[in-house]
């Protein structure tokens, strides 16, 4: 292949991720994660910090992933860095449940009358646990 085909393909894999990505993000923004973490925690003036922060995050995970470097980090930062991964996807994952309803229905449907925060809080940190088993079990989503 020419040089110029390889300068398409890199402009084409650029453009591409691009996209994906401010789908990705589109899709956080819609369901209002962020918006809704900084109302509960009182924190709105921080709301520019927290999508810097989730903006970054995401180019450096695309970055990892793309550069494919290693280093060598440990077991507890290995456990912190897969706690924060399973908050995220647990937060995630209640605000799309909560844009779309579901646990309110099913809450209705169960005739769950009190402790709906402690079910929330069992959805988020059975995401978070199998985030921390995907990062500290190696092999076990391959088993």
């Amino acid at each position: 292949m020419d040089i110029l085909g390889h300068i398409a393909l890199v402009v084409l894999g650029i453009g591409s991720g691009m996209v994906v990505a401010g789908a990705v993000f589109a899709f956080i923004a819609a369901i209002g994660v962020v918006p809704r973490l900084a109302q509960k925690t009182g924190t709105q003036a921080n709301i520019k910090l927290y999508e810097a922060s989730l903006m970054l995050g995401g180019m450096f995970g695309v970055s990892t992933d793309i550069i494919n470097f290693h280093i060598s980090i440990g077991a507890v930062f290995t456990a912190l860095f897969a706690a924060c991964v399973g908050i995220f996807i647990g937060v995630l994952s209640v605000s799309l449940a909560e844009t779309l309803d579901v646990i309110s229905i099913m809450a209705r449907r169960i005739r769950l009358q009190k402790g709906l925060v402690y079910f929330m809080l069992a959805i988020a940190l059975g995401k978070m646990g199998g985030s921390l088993l995907y990062a500290l079990v190696p092999g076990f989503y391959t088993q």
